[in-house]
């Protein structure tokens, strides 16, 4: 059984997320002790027993310990299988952060699957499911990927309430080379917004546009005011994301009370704006979430990004603990490059 320091590095929930899931993909079991351990509230929260509980159905493991406010656990790998799977996070846990364990082991497993989950779309401290859907998918896709995933219902904190479907194809990924981002095409988004005024739509829309204004394209993001049916409590987003030749960038906020919607749009086009400005091919977030899937791919891959983050620090850390893989990381003008190699 592999031992896995919870409180090494960042030590927050991602390196539990990754380490069921590399678990799940390599069949080797895993024990993690001290599980956010340096956090106001340590131990296991409710989006992380979901999100390990997905992972052990769908590779059908076993789990020691799984219970709210747990600071160790012991899982252990089944055989992953396909067929229809639904989760629940109860709460307004985000659907994001479970999918970023499932979709690894979902990609690598050995039938078709569809997972359906209720929890949150839009949550602070979490990707939003636009971006995961309009950034993350297509980066994954450009691999070998076959995901497809369908929003049925926003659900926002603290009331939750959403539901989205994923469908994945098992595929083996191949190495990619993500260095030059290339000739940018377009860029697009979504501001949207349910139980609230659309204008709080516009407002971030418009404040987001006059981050980008100066580049090449010119912004294409579309607003949403969700009706009952499409959306659960009261929330909004924004999120963009920039078309290259060569990869895909992405940035986003979610609507906070007491902050102005100008706010979050100049936040989250500041922050696309910066990522294409310094020329990188993966946007900082994006950079520890391609970790897995690069070194899943074997062989020798590659990327440049902006600014490493201690969220990527940590996943190439937990990677090489189960995979026979080495990062690289090295200067690249304004950027950094990380390579990947078995």
């Amino acid at each position: 059984m592999l031992e896995i320091d919870g409180a090494h590095g960042e030590g927050g929930g991602q390196l539990v997320r990754a380490a069921v899931a590399l678990a799940a993909v390599t069949g080797r079991p895993v024990r993690i002790s001290n599980i956010r351990a340096g956090r106001s509230k340590p131990g296991l929260a409710a989006q992380h027993v979901a999100a390990v509980r997905a992972v052990a159905g769908l590779c059908g493991g076993s789990v020691e310990n799984l219970a709210l406010k747990s600071s160790q656990i012991e899982f252990r790998p089944g055989r992953r299988s396909g067929g229809a799977f639904r989760f629940e996070i109860g709460t307004a846990g985000s659907i994001c952060l479970v999918l970023q364990a499932l979709i690894p082991v979902a990609v690598s497993g050995a039938a078709p699957c569809r997972v359906t989950i209720g929890g949150g779309t839009d949550v602070r401290g979490a990707p939003s499911i636009d971006y995961l859907q309009h950034m993350l998918l297509p980066l994954i896709g450009r691999m070998g990927a076959r995901v497809a995933l369908n929003v049925r219902r926003r659900g926002y904190y603290p009331r939750g309430g959403g539901e989205v479907e994923l469908s994945v194809a098992p595929a083996k990924l191949h190495r990619i080379r993500l260095e030059v981002p290339g000739r940018l095409l377009r860029i697009g988004g979504l501001a949207h917004v349910a139980g609230l005024p659309l204008s709080v739509a516009e407002r971030m829309r418009d404040a987001a546009a006059r981050q980008l204004a100066t580049g090449t394209a010119k912004p294409r993001i579309k607003t949403a005011l969700l009706e009952e049916g499409r959306a659960a409590g009261q929330g909004g987003a924004v999120v963009l994301w920039a078309e290259l030749e060569n990869s895909t960038l992405g940035a986003g906020r979610i609507a906070e009370r007491g902050v102005r919607a100008e706010t979050l749009g100049e936040a989250a086009g500041r922050e696309l704006g910066e990522d294409l400005a310094a020329g990188a091919a993966l946007d900082v977030h994006a950079a520890d979430q391609m970790l897995v899937y690069l070194a899943l791919a074997g062989g020798e891959s590659s990327f440049t990004t902006r600014a490493l983050t201690s969220h990527a620090c940590t996943a190439m850390w937990l990677i090489e603990q189960f995979l026979p893989v080495r990062f690289e990381t090295s200067a690249a003008g304004t950027c950094t490059r990380v390579s990947v190699r078995d």
